[in-house]
């Protein structure tokens, strides 16, 4: 059995390096890899492409490689609370790829899938069909996208098993599995790490065929993006 347990989130981004293109799990705060973002925000590395359904806020999640100007480009859906992600966008200082979420979504399953690219009708007429092919089926016009293609996929779970199985908690599910799919190599950081049985194989949302390291994380925030209440 290969053994895919990592000590902890430096060892399992060791080998990622400048210039890489990198897919992270998470919607808004919820579901992120804090332990590997910290870890990379602590390594130093430059010129990643990040691919994101969101860039965090200006003080945690991607917001933090944000700060360092270690990211190069993102590839993101929704990008409205940060700041600095706003403030590099517009003076030119970062790259960024808007996409419609559903679009990222099947981009993300499409590479998990092996197929090269998809039919969508998301963006037709608009700024972001600009420079790509179009084809009709039966009356509707479509656009091409293409699969994406990731160095590294960096997910987050709720409890995973030494063998790489993953159970993902509520909405924490979000981005995860597709993305865990879709990396040449995918780092998992779970809450709880379990010996081989103990999970119940119908609750498993990612098989651990898809995970080539895992390890179990530490000190959770699991921050709440905006917190509305009613008034007493």
């Amino acid at each position: 059995m290969i053994n895919k347990v990592v000590a902890n989130a430096e060892e399992a981004v060791k080998d990622i390096k400048d210039g890489m293109t990198l897919m992270l799990g998470g919607f808004g705060l919820c579901g992120i890899p804090e332990n590997c973002i910290a870890a990379l925000v602590e390594k130093g590395i430059t010129n990643l492409t990040c691919i994101s359904n969101n860039a965090g806020v200006d003080d945690f999640g991607l917001g933090l490689l944000l700060q360092k100007k270690q990211i190069k480009k993102m590839i993101s859906s929704y990008v409205g609370e940060n700041a600095e992600f706003e403030r590099q966008m517009l003076s030119g200082e970062l790259e960024v790829d808007l996409i419609p979420q559903g679009t990222l979504a099947t981009r993300c399953l499409a590479s998990g899938y092996g197929m090269p690219a998809i039919f969508t009708p998301a963006g037709v007429g608009t700024e972001v069909a600009e420079g790509k092919e179009i084809r009709n089926f039966n009356g509707t016009d479509y656009l091409m996208e293409y699969a994406f293609d990731s160095d590294f996929a960096i997910v987050k779970a709720w409890k995973g098993d030494t063998t790489g199985n993953l159970i993902f908690k509520a909405t924490s599910r979000n981005f995860n599995p597709l993305m865990a799919m879709a990396g040449k190599i995918t780092i998992a950081e779970v809450e709880e790490l379990v010996e081989p049985g103990k999970l119940d194989p119908d609750q498993i949302h990612t098989p651990g065929i898809f995970i080539h390291r895992i390890f179990q994380g530490v000190n959770y925030e699991k921050r709440i993006e905006q917190r509305t209440v009613r008034e007493k």
